[in-house]
């Protein structure tokens, strides 16, 4: 699960990095918002779960795990997407509030569930 992890933090990473080379190209820094979105809820939280996997927890291939994983991505797929179309003024906010929402509390119940995880791994230090 942590090479899992690690590997989409990279792909967050490069996307997240893609955008913020573009809106600097451009001078059009209107995706702010989804690009730090991308660099730290994506990127850097992916990352961070990846290392607890490896360094602490014992649990990693448990159905919670795989459970958690789908969740994070899955929040974070929609919360970024959600994101790119709203501040790119492709879809009013009207629609996507909800939408973002839910993907919001898809990426808290992710990380409650990491939260689980941690707490009942059998591994200590």
């Amino acid at each position: 699960m942590d090479r899992k992890y690690v590997i989409t933090s990279f792909i967050y990473a490069i996307l997240g990095l893609l955008l913020g080379i573009y809106m600097a190209a451009s001078h059009n820094h209107g995706q702010r918002v989804t690009h730090a979105h991308i660099m730290l809820a994506a990127f850097v939280v992916s990352f961070i779960y990846g290392l607890c996997h490896r360094l602490w927890l014992t649990n990693g291939s448990s159905a919670l795990s795989q459970i958690q994983f789908y969740v994070h991505q899955a929040g974070i797929l929609v919360l970024v997407v959600g994101l790119f179309l709203l501040y790119g003024n492709v879809a009013e906010a009207d629609v996507l509030d909800p939408i973002l929402a839910l993907a919001s509390v898809a990426v808290l119940v992710g990380m409650i569930l990491m939260t689980v995880l941690f707490m009942t791994s059998g591994k200590s230090q």
